[in-house]
């Protein structure tokens, strides 16, 4: 892996549960304050808060077979029995002992995971959630919540029904080919029409800035790769991605409370979502490079994480409150305040890859695989990177011969350059601790929010710093004002 420099984005998902995981243990001075425990929260809580609003809309939500899996006994995962409730079974002696134990025991990197070691057949202290102070009761989040982010109220997952279950094979008869086959995909579990049809109409709004951005950027660098090369740096070992997520929770406060897993089977760089109750980053190594990781943490932690906690705490923690209280959906904000914070503090914070979303989604409503993938060749030489922003696209279409996208990346774009264009007047802080709300919201609501121990990331403590950084962002894309006003209004 540390060999190669090139970026392929690996189109895969896990066809099982994530086993091998491991709780990022705090010192016992970390953890202190029960408000920050989250252990004890329902797992419809945490999947409602991480519903929406992930970095890569993660495939890696419960789905139908997932839930199947999960409801398997796993008495080998170390894993499973620090985020389940013990059951009354021959192992819950075990976890009534483990409940007992309080100091942590390191951790190591092993396989594709972050893990604890095996169990010694001595007896051996270790951090167990059960240690943590039990928090105060958490308000309770309606399941249709899925709702406030335009989804189905249905009990669907759109990501998991758009998964094609043929990938692999398609992607070889289109290499096969010379790149003249129009993959023909399979499904599962089918989405509905009428969610599809939501989120199949493409804007072009946008589309000049994206092309721009793109063009800057391969002007600078004179390619993607050479441009990955020079501002990512070198790809991380597990052993360092441990330590730089290790050193940014403690900056945040937030050690014991994320599960942590490393995998290569993941569309996007990163994602935050919930794994049987507990909060989990699963992190890409295949992307993970030295001077990016940090940003990508900001985006999943600092952004995400910090926002869906806030969130429980406000009126409009269930789609009931935010019917009431008329909220806005919190897309595009989440997604571009998460895709500025990933940029933030970078030498050259070119959004490349925001725009490259937009545009392959715009061109894909207009073409059918082929022609896509020709298309953005210009913009991308690698074929198996091609084929993953294509398959991106296309997914949830079954005869790709046909024009036609699947429409949510556009979301990244558009939520950056909103955010751009009322940065003098939106309140960072507020947007954060007001939880999954629009910037447009923010103003209206702050006279009824809880503001009282919300958690907001240190990188927003310095605003001065903070403002001077979205500067750049806007000079370095040759953004202007003037431009995003005659846009955005």
């Amino acid at each position: 892996m540390l060999e190669s420099i090139r970026v392929t984005e690996k189109l895969h998902w896990p066809e099982q549960e994530l086993a091998k995981k491991s709780v990022l243990n705090a010192e016992e001075s970390l953890i202190t304050d029960s408000k920050r425990s989250i252990s004890h929260l329902s797992t419809g809580i945490l999947k409602d808060i991480f519903t929406t609003g992930t970095s890569s809309y993660n495939v890696l939500l419960q789905s139908k077979e997932e839930k199947k899996h999960h409801s398997q006994k796993q008495p080998s995962s170390t894993y499973s029995k620090r985020c389940r409730k013990p059951s009354k079974s021959p192992s819950s002696s075990r976890s009534k002992d483990l409940r007992k134990m309080k100091a942590p025991v390191p951790v190591m990197s092993s396989g594709s995971s972050i893990v604890l070691p095996p169990k010694p057949k001595n007896k051996v202290k270790r951090r167990h959630f059960s240690t943590l102070p039990k928090p105060k009761p958490q308000p309770q989040l309606s399941r249709s919540f899925e709702k406030g982010d335009d989804f189905s109220g249905k009990k669907f997952c759109i990501l998991t029904a758009i998964k094609p279950t043929n990938l692999e094979k398609e992607k070889l008869r289109f290499f096969k080919s010379d790149y003249t086959y129009n993959p023909q995909f399979e499904y599962a579990n089918p989405s509905l029409p009428s969610v599809l049809a939501k989120h199949s109409n493409a804007s072009d709004r946008f589309l000049k800035q994206s092309i721009n951005i793109m063009e800057l950027t391969l002007q600078k660098y004179g390619s993607y790769e050479k441009f990955e090369q020079a501002t990512g740096g070198s790809l991380l070992s597990k052993t360092r991605i441990w330590s730089h997520v290790r050193k940014y929770m403690m900056k945040e406060g937030c050690m014991g409370e994320i599960v942590v897993h490393l995998t290569e089977d993941l569309l996007s760089r990163a994602s935050m979502t919930v794994v049987n109750g507990c909060p989990t980053l699963t992190i890409n190594v295949s992307t993970a490079r030295e001077h990016w990781l940090e940003g990508m943490l900001r985006h999943e932690i600092g952004t995400h994480y910090f926002r869906g906690i806030n969130n429980l705490q406000q009126p409009w923690n269930s789609w009931t409150g935010r019917k009431k209280h008329e909220l806005k959906p919190n897309n595009p904000t989440e997604e571009g305040l998460a895709s500025i914070h990933s940029v933030l503090f970078r030498k050259d914070p070119f959004l490349w890859r925001a725009a490259l979303l937009y545009y392959t989604v715009y061109r894909a409503s207009q073409m059918s695989f082929c022609e896509l993938f020709k298309d953005i060749g210009k913009f991308v030489k690698d074929p198996n990177t091609r084929w993953d922003y294509c398959v991106r696209a296309k997914r949830g279409w079954t005869d790709t011969s046909q024009p036609g996208c699947f429409s949510k990346d556009q979301v990244y774009l558009d939520g950056i350059l909103q955010i751009l264009r009322y940065r003098e007047t939106i309140d960072f802080h507020l947007l954060t601790a007001l939880g999954k709300v629009s910037y447009e919201d923010v103003d209206r609501l702050k006279g009824l929010a809880v503001i009282e121990n919300m958690r907001v990331p240190h990188f927003l403590q310095d605003h001065g710093r903070y403002m001077e950084h979205l500067e750049k962002i806007m000079e370095v894309n040759e953004l202007t004002d003037r431009e995003l006003k005659d846009l955005i209004y």
